[in-house]
């Protein structure tokens, strides 16, 4: 078969029409200018069409291995355009039972149930640690050995906290494919004990009255942000969870009858009760507590959050309260959550009730009847505790 085009004619081809090359290819040029490289064919009788690619995308050489190729199948009595059709459907079956794409279906069907913030973080580890290594493998085709390298390698930089809940996520994604169809069993099983235990660690935290009235006389001289600053000094009012003091809206603030009212979806709680949404978490507020929100109100009183950060639409990060302690000298010594566990250890040393302390702390009655009744009596205990 001698072949009639070459490189530079196709280069060069401006007017739209056929440029015949030999064998049923040629060189297509649209109206538009685009250059299409086809192939006629008849099988069992009937005249077809075959897309071999587009130029420049597509040299002339490498239009011309296609045609080759497509010419082999017809010699064996195959339809070159079905078996290309074929092979399409085939990779798109491949790519969606990949690990990454059905690991993003069930983000959909399980995280959009989660709050924002382990949306967030579950996803973000997923597409640094885990699809860059086993995202494009076929679920069902990955083994034992395949995750365990993906986990060893987070711990091996020193995250086995990171480890172990990616190995966590890993299961929860095959026994979403396993119930799906597209995996036979969870994997991960087999790797139990493959990752050693973590520690159980405590927040720094300083529980002795002297070193606490030495922290608050660094923080009232704290020289950093002032929506930092702002949040140190009422940290150790409040007792709340970083998290749920950096994110304070104005919203929130009953001056008039001096409470900050939480919705529970900003706690720290079982998902099924942060979608009802039914329940409230009352701060009290004490004197110093309110002088801090009216000195911040002009500064950021025009802003959803009131302890903004340096984007006007986002908090203060997530690290700043700790970075600020670590700067006035208190690395290892104190953290942001280590402002409750100082405030529950003076209070019960001091007589406070106890259960009136874990209400103000949030933590979770096990007792769901003891819980309801104690919400209203230890309300005043608990605003005795932070004025």
């Amino acid at each position: 078969m001698q072949r009639k085009l070459t490189d530079v004619g196709v280069r060069n081809a401006k007017t739209p029409k056929k440029y015949t090359d030999g064998g049923g290819m040629y060189l297509h040029i649209l109206k538009s200018g685009t250059k299409c490289w086809r192939y006629n064919y008849t099988y069992l009788g009937k005249q077809k069409t075959l897309a071999l690619g587009t130029y420049p995308e597509f040299s002339l050489k490498e239009a011309r291995e296609r045609h080759d190729a497509a010419r082999a199948l017809l010699a064996r009595g195959i339809d070159p355009g079905e078996f290309k059709r074929q092979q399409q459907e085939e990779q798109r079956t491949l790519e969606s039972n990949s690990f990454e794409v059905v690991a993003r279906e069930w983000f959909q069907h399980h995280l959009s149930k989660k709050s924002e913030s382990y949306y967030t973080r579950v996803t973000a580890y997923m597409e640094k640690d885990i699809f860059p290594y086993i995202g494009k493998s076929l679920i069902s085709e990955l083994k034992p050995p395949d995750i365990n390298k993906v986990i060893q390698r987070i711990a091996g930089r020193g995250a086995l906290d990171a480890a172990h809940r990616a190995k966590q996520s890993i299961g929860q994604v095959f026994r979403y494919a396993v119930v799906n169809g597209l995996a036979e069993r969870d994997i991960t099983a087999d790797l139990r004990g493959a990752l050693p235990p973590t520690r159980r660690k405590h927040f720094p935290a300083l529980v002795e009255p002297f070193d606490v009235a030495g922290l608050l006389n660094a923080i009232d001289h704290y020289q950093g942000m002032l929506t930092v600053r702002a949040a140190l000094k009422l940290s150790p009012l409040v007792m709340l969870r970083p998290g749920e003091l950096r994110k304070a809206v104005w919203s929130e603030l009953d001056m008039e009858n001096k409470v900050w009212v939480i919705p529970i979806r900003r706690m720290k709680a079982p998902t099924e009760v942060k979608l009802e949404n039914e329940y409230v978490h009352l701060v009290p507020l004490s004197r110093q507590a309110i002088e801090i929100f009216e000195d911040l109100r002009p500064l950021t009183g025009h802003r959803e959050y009131i302890f903004a950060g340096q984007k006007p639409r986002q908090p203060i990060s997530e690290g700043s309260v700790n970075n600020a302690l670590k700067n006035l000298g208190y690395r290892g010594r104190m953290t942001g959550h280590g402002f409750r566990s100082t405030a529950s250890s003076l209070l019960n040393e001091q007589g406070f009730n106890p259960d009136a302390i874990e209400r103000q702390l949030a933590h979770k009655d096990k007792n769901p009847v003891r819980g309801a009744y104690n919400r209203a009596a230890y309300w005043w205990q608990s605003k005795r505790s932070t004025v």
